[in-house]
């Protein structure tokens, strides 16, 4: 383990927070808000740990992929941590593991929320909040790789650490450069989804903190009914760009590079609308008799599917009262998730692809056992490592679930409240059923299931290996 250069990443990672901090700094400032001083105090605890891990750059720079899991994990651990002073020192949530809970669900765009008063809170402390989606969406590690140039493969390790799918590739030959064209796109995208709320009539504060939270599929709000208040138009405007943001982001490179065949027929996001598309047709008949005709009910279902597969988490209603089937097509949403390279959590369409085409690869193989098979995605066959790597996932997936929600069965909920608390925190959803629904919040658990819910977001956002490896004795041996 080459320390020097983890801890270097680590300072900057917390430079970098620090100066994300200015902003709600800033809106506090706007509204004459006494809280502000609580991220004054925090941008100088930051500083103070960040800059004497950065005054010297470290001798060995190289940078393997045991140190960009390391480095991910004790990253998105220290920025949660920092990120929670706020709320503690303001005294809005005085409780520290409350104040992790919320501050990891916000990084990992998860929008589980212990809150029971969201409006109580300041505007400055809403905007950090809904803020936290919009750094963690994308990766705050993938853009130190814009700024950080590194030896050994690094930028490279570090991306797969962080970015979400089975497999990460290069878009151009330098991982900086396409780090860095990404989150043009990203913040492209956010700034017309803010023009297009505001020209529905929408302050330019919700605006801004809505988008945050629908580009990094987070689901923080500013009020107690979520997106209920809002316009048709402004519900509209949200389904479409949570949608879009639960798209490759591969596919909005190519398109930028006028690679229109490639983008056009990526079978990921080709499955991904479909699903939409279904489930929405789906909970349109099921759940019609709960709207006032099926124009209301086919609007609520998509802005219900595109929030639930994206894992955004954001409501317009209570789907928790739709009939029963419309739910379990919810909870099916919310294991299968958005696609790979997006900022959407669950498990990936492209991960269920991978699956269901090697299932029929072996049905194949027992009828005809000397035929040679291959698995293909786009027409490219997928490598063994890829295929291996999907099933070693998905097993170690239902290992954390099934630990999980036997933790959580010890604070004696109903059986769906927990199921769903713990699909709604690993797969980076916010809200589940029963007393997590839409209605609810995750108040009432103890600290100890709090915890185990903090650890599932935090390895449900890094693709859960870069957490787990944080137990490996063998991870901490110095080379």
């Amino acid at each position: 383990m080459n320390y020097s250069i983890v801890f270097y990443i680590i300072g900057w990672i917390l430079n970098m927070e620090a100066a994300f901090m200015l902003l709600p700094c800033a809106v506090a400032l706007i509204y004459r808000e006494p809280s502000g001083w609580a991220f004054a105090v925090t941008i100088l605890a930051s500083l103070c740990i960040g800059i004497p891990l950065t005054i010297k750059k470290p001798a060995n720079r190289v940078f393997y992929l045991r140190e960009g899991f390391v480095t991910t994990s004790l990253s998105w651990i220290l920025l949660s941590c920092i990120g929670a002073l706020p709320f503690c020192i303001s005294g809005y949530i005085p409780n520290p593991v409350d104040a992790v809970f919320e501050t990891v669900s916000g990084f990992t765009t998860t929008g589980a929320s212990i809150l029971n008063d969201v409006e109580a809170l300041s505007h400055c402390m809403l905007f950090w909040r809904s803020f936290t989606h919009w750094i963690g969406g994308m990766g705050v590690l993938v853009f130190l790789l814009i700024l950080l140039p590194m030896t050994g493969g690094s930028n490279m390790n570090l991306m797969k650490a962080e970015s979400p799918g089975p497999s990460v590739s290069r878009l151009l030959p330098k991982v900086s450069s396409s780090a860095r064209i990404l989150y043009l796109i990203y913040i492209f995208m956010t700034v017309v989804e803010i023009i297009l709320l505001l020209f529905g009539g929408m302050s330019m504060f919700d605006a801004l903190t809505l988008s945050f939270g629908t580009a990094g599929t987070g689901g923080f709000g500013t009020r107690n009914d979520s997106i209920a208040g809002y316009s048709i138009y402004c519900q509209v405007i949200i389904t479409v760009f949570m949608i879009l943001f639960g798209v490759n982001f591969n596919v909005y490179f190519l398109i930028l590079f006028k690679k229109w065949k490639q983008a056009f027929k990526n079978e990921e996001v080709i499955t991904y609308l479909l699903i939409i598309l279904a489930s929405t047709l789906l909970i349109t008949w099921n759940a019609r008799q709960s709207f006032s005709g099926y124009p209301e009910a086919f609007q609520q279902a998509a802005f219900q599917v595109g929030s639930i597969i994206t894992t955004t988490g954001y409501a317009t209603t209570d789907f928790n009262l739709w009939p029963q089937t419309s739910r379990t097509v919810l909870v099916l949403l919310m294991f299968i998730g958005a696609c790979a390279g997006s900022t959407g959590g669950g498990v990936k369409v492209s991960r269920f692809l991978i699956l269901i085409k090697t299932v029929a690869k072996e049905l194949k193989l027992l009828l005809h056992p000397r035929s040679i098979k291959k698995v293909r995605i786009d027409g490219k066959t997928i490598e063994h490592e890829t295929v291996r790597s999907t099933n070693v996932f998905m097993f170690t997936y239902i290992l954390i679930f099934a630990i999980s929600m036997f933790l959580l069965t010890f604070d004696n909920y109903d059986l769906t409240t927990t199921f769903t608390a713990v699909a709604a925190t690993l797969n980076n959803i916010g809200p589940g059923l029963e007393l997590v629904g839409p209605t609810g919040n995750f108040s009432f658990f103890s600290n100890g299931s709090k915890l185990v819910m903090i650890f599932d977001m935090l390895a449900g956002r890094l693709e859960l290996f870069p957490m787990l490896l944080l137990f490996n004795k063998s991870t901490w041996k110095k080379f």
